[in-house]
């Protein structure tokens, strides 16, 4: 019987509750199957709890299991950190940040800031995904993502929120459309045009949709391309009219025959904030990320 908890051990459940498979987790963990599933039990009968309810189909958490696993990802994430921050006195290892944010941040904040970090960091790695907000902050809370930027505080233990930018979504039609004449319109009257938007892969996508099921709604996109670029010119041949974060409306309405419009639904305009787990546990490189992400931030127009 196992009378302590080591890594591997961790890993392993973490890999077998994420795929839902045993043998799938194994594989994950470069275990054996045999020996994965000697593992497990010795854990369970070490705990004195079952973690795993097994199945035809699989395994599934248990309520014990599943608390073992958040915990579990805790522990990784200050391993990471640990190794992390001993890689900044190890020559030619580098850092690694993974950081998740929303569509604004992800376009229109992220690409310079990270740009002016990597050039000071040279042995550190960033990884930036775009996820919805509410999928950031659980992301943070597992350990999954070292920091990230979502629009809006939520209810979430354990989590640090700090002030970054502050974020709004426009309307953006071409000079001729119907709605060019308003100064302000709310989303539920723009739904009977059709839209230009970005793909189902980017958050503001789903997060329109969202919008429109609040209300009762069956929305869909008429063309989904692939940057904001597109949506702005496919907008100006008056293809459909589309949502946009403010600053890409003000930048490409330099150039473009489009309209800008006000949102007046309270979700169009929000306060962005950078959710950690715990600053001051972050490795270096990441806090150092930050802080340059905060003074970024308080510089004027920016």
């Amino acid at each position: 019987m196992a009378s302590h908890l080591d890594l591997v051990d961790l890993r392993l459940v973490i890999h077998i509750g994420d795929a839902q498979s045993l043998t799938r987790g194994a594989e994950k963990s470069h275990l054996s199957l045999p020996a994965a599933s000697n593992r497990v039990k010795n854990l369970e009968v070490h705990l004195g709890t079952k973690l795993f309810d097994r199945n035809n189909q699989g395994v599934t958490l248990t309520p014990s299991g599943e608390a073992f696993i958040r915990h579990a990802r805790k522990v990784m994430q200050q391993m990471n950190h640990l190794q992390g921050d001993m890689q900044e006195f190890t020559r030619g290892i580098k850092g690694h940040i993974k950081v998740l944010a929303n569509t604004t941040a992800m376009s229109e904040f992220m690409p310079n800031i990270l740009a002016k970090f990597l050039a000071q960091h040279r042995d550190v790695t960033v990884e930036l995904r775009e996820r919805l907000s509410y999928l950031v902050v659980k992301a943070v809370a597992e350990g999954n993502a070292d920091l990230g930027i979502v629009a809006g505080q939520s209810v979430a233990h354990d989590i640090e929120f700090l002030p970054y930018h502050r974020d709004r979504l426009v309307l953006v039609t071409d000079l001729n459309h119907p709605l060019a004449e308003l100064a302000e319109v709310s989303f539920v009257e723009t739904l009977q045009y059709e839209y230009v938007g970005l793909s189902e892969w980017s958050a503001i996508h789903a997060f329109l949709i969202q919008a429109a099921d609040n209300l009762g709604v069956n929305f869909r996109f008429r063309v989904e391309v692939g940057s904001f670029d597109s949506v702005c010119r496919m907008i100006e041949a008056g293809v459909g009219v589309g949502v946009v974060p403010e600053r890409v409306a003000n930048r490409y309405g330099q150039n473009m025959n489009i309209k800008s419009i006000r949102l007046t639904d309270n979700w169009a305009e929000s306060q962005l904030y950078i959710c950690v787990r715990a600053l001051k546990d972050l490795p270096h490189f990441a806090r150092a990320l930050v802080e340059m992400m905060q003074q970024e931030s308080r510089q004027p127009n920016t």
